[in-house]
Parts: structure tokens; C-alpha cells; sequence
């Protein structure tokens, strides 16, 4: 990712990372979060929000991103198995400089499994540092 907003270009595409959805953490999940949920039937929407919330954290912590200030039309299209890789990318949508010193970027998320179908998507808008 750049290292300020007007260097992001608008159709950039950033990688946020993989992960594998590791079976005893789906279990240990469906127990505390999300009762009745059998993990036979692969990841629920929310431990699927959950890991693409850990990639996009971990994927920005060296972003020039200040603050997050909405995520919308949130998409789930399947719940993964337990072994499923998931990779996770943001493209972006469109920005628009706010002052001298911010920027906002509207840009979709997405969280691929190893075939390439989408397993869920949304669109952020976050506050950027020109």
C-alpha cells in the first residue's frame, strides 16, 4: 500500500493476507458464539466477518489509514470447512482528498476460498493521511 492517499490509485488492488480455517478454533468459535451452529457446516457468517476483520487489521497496521468510518453491503455467499484457505483483498473503489491533510477511500473487501469463489465482500470507507 502507498505510504499517503494520493498515491492510492483508484482500481488498486491490495492483498490483506491468508489464512487456513483451523478446526479447533471453529469448534472452540461455534461453542461460545454461536450455539447450535455444527461445524460440519463449515465456518458461520460471523467467524467469517471475524477473519476478514483480523486480515484487513493486521494487513493495515502500516497503512497511512487514521480511522475507519464505515463498513456497508456486507455479502456472505458460503461458510467454508474447517481446512478451507482463505485469502483476503481490498480494491479500491474511489477516494476523495478531505483537506490538506485526509483523504478518504472507498474500497471493496473480499475474502476468497482456495478456488477463487467469493465467500464474503464489503465495501469500507476509511480516512487516509495525505
Amino acid at each position: 500500500m502507498p505510504a499517503a492517499f494520493d498515491d492510492i490509485e483508484i482500481g488498486q488492488v491490495v492483498s490483506l493476507g491468508a489464512t487456513v480455517i483451523d478446526a479447533k478454533a471453529l469448534e472452540t468459535f461455534c461453542a461460545a458464539f454461536q450455539p447450535g451452529w455444527p461445524p460440519s457446516a463449515g465456518a458461520p457468517d460471523t467467524l467469517v466477518f471475524a477473519i476478514w476483520s483480523r486480515l484487513d487489521t493486521e494487513a493495515s497496521a502500516e497503512w497511512p489509514q487514521t480511522k475507519r468510518v464505515g463498513v456497508d453491503a456486507l455479502r456472505w455467499l458460503r461458510n467454508p470447512p474447517a481446512g478451507e484457505l482463505l485469502r483476503g483483498r481490498m480494491t479500491v473503489m474511489g477516494k476523495d482528498p478531505v483537506g490538506d491533510g485526509k483523504g478518504i477511500v472507498i474500497a471493496q473487501h473480499d475474502l476468497l476460498d482456495e478456488a477463487g469463489r467469493l465467500v464474503f465482500s464489503c465495501l469500507t470507507r476509511s480516512i487516509f493521511a495525505r
